[in-house]
């Protein structure tokens, strides 16, 4: 039974006046609960919220972006028209009790369904708020609060389900607990994604900003983004790849962060040197070679040492083959080293060394093992750089590098047959 309605004497009198169309007054009275809820969401949104909004800019100051707190309260504003048409329908006469009660249950249901929503954007702001401190790409929080996200939409569809089936949220939740282990495989992914984000946020194996690597993956590049289920990797080629979570505990990558902490980027890279060129020094290579500035003491040193020693082992055996004499490859092996400590883009409190590989059948290797700075570009034009003057210096010390292919051999054949068949027709 609908409550009396009390009414001013201009109600009363239009109350009057359709008292021959039945339905008209009780449309009257609904179209009239719509405009109020309209007036009080207009109200609500165009003067409540802006007025707050220009209040919270003033405070936050110029720096601070406020949208995305806004986004959540104006979302939460959206709930002020339901409220008013749920209160509002005991009002309108000649509705029957199933029509009202349906109409405050999809009231109820939007207005769970925003606050929901409001709440998902409070947690959005949240994030963003934290992620301006120093510290939150060491420990993200991101994925924590989209599993709050998530409980709060189960909470709200639990309710939802409750209002449409006409029972208590309670009850709702004690029938769940037969459907725990079927919730369980519906939400495997989810809870093996949250293990997951705990172990990779407490141990601190992967934060934003760093370069890892993953070939199963296909994933090289900076991590932009860790997420719940995802963590998002944009390569170094702008494309974005992005990996399950508990990939990155399960798998093994590659995490490039203690080379960026300490400022320095290996190189390791070999020049293969052709055997048949290592020989001891003659005269001629000799004098060229003492013209280094930088072999200078090394030389001395080497001269003053040898020569002690051969002078002892000339008294015994005086004969040339039990002499000691310096060769090529190992002079040129103490050059690199110099220049390599010598270089203004090497980092010298860091390991520099120059030493000799096993034999292969691609040559004699002999590995460069130096770090330089961590930025890219600047990393390859140092190495470059290094090998480039290596390469153009090694014909001074008598050597080659070793090629297992190339047309210089079969041009040179080709040339000397033709000066040989020249001759000859000569």
């Amino acid at each position: 039974m609908q409550q009396p309605v009390v009414i001013l004497p201009w109600l009363s009198s239009l109350q009057r006046s359709l008292e021959p169309w039945p339905l008209a007054w009780p449309a009257a009275v609904l179209l009239a609960l719509i405009a109020v809820s309209w007036l009080a969401n207009f109200i609500t949104k165009r003067i409540l919220l802006k007025g707050l909004a220009q209040i919270i800019d003033r405070l936050s100051g110029p720096e601070h972006d406020t949208t995305l707190p806004m986004r959540a309260v104006a979302r939460l504003a959206n709930v002020v028209p339901s409220v008013v048409i749920a209160g509002g329908l005991a009002f309108v006469p000649g509705l029957s009790v199933e029509l009202v009660a349906l109409l405050k249950g999809a009231c109820h249901v939007w207005t769970v369904a925003t606050i929901a929503l409001a709440v998902s954007h409070a947690f959005d702001a949240f994030n963003a708020f934290y992620e301006r401190r120093p510290d939150a790409r060491n420990k993200p929080i991101k994925g924590y609060l989209q599993v709050a996200k998530i409980v709060v939409f189960v909470l709200a569809g639990l309710s939802i389900v409750a209002t449409l089936a006409g029972v208590k949220l309670l009850h709702v939740l004690t029938g769940l607990g037969a459907a725990t282990a079927v919730l369980m495989l519906i939400f495997q992914d989810t809870i093996l994604s949250l293990v997951a984000s705990v172990q990779i946020s407490g141990d601190g194996r992967v934060r934003i900003g760093d370069w890892i690597e993953m070939p199963s993956q296909n994933a090289d590049g900076d991590v932009i983004d860790i997420a719940l289920h995802t963590v998002t990797v944009q390569n170094w080629d702008k494309t974005v790849t992005t990996i399950p979570t508990k990939k990155l505990v399960t798998d093994s990558f590659k995490n490039w962060r203690g080379m960026q902490e300490s400022g320095g980027r290996r190189i390791k890279r070999s020049i293969y040197l052709d055997q048949h060129s290592v020989r001891f020094l003659d005269d001629a290579l000799r004098s060229r070679i003492y013209q280094f500035a930088l072999l200078d003491d090394y030389l001395a040193g080497k001269r003053e040492e040898l020569g002690q020693y051969n002078a002892a082992m000339a008294q015994q055996h005086p004969e040339v083959v039990n002499a000691r004499r310096l060769t090529n490859l190992g002079t040129f092996r103490v050059y690199v080293e110099r220049y390599l400590r010598s270089h203004p883009r090497i980092k010298q409190d860091m390991t520099v060394m120059v030493r000799q590989m096993a034999p292969t059948e691609h040559g004699l290797p002999l590995e460069i093992w130096c770090f330089a700075s961590t930025v890219w570009a600047e990393y390859e034009t140092t190495q470059s750089d290094i090998f480039d003057h290596l390469l153009a210096i090694l014909p001074e010390f008598g050597l080659r590098v070793f090629q297992q292919s190339s047309d210089a051999m079969f041009m040179g054949l080709q040339q000397a047959q033709e000066q040989a068949s020249a001759v000859i027709a000569d």
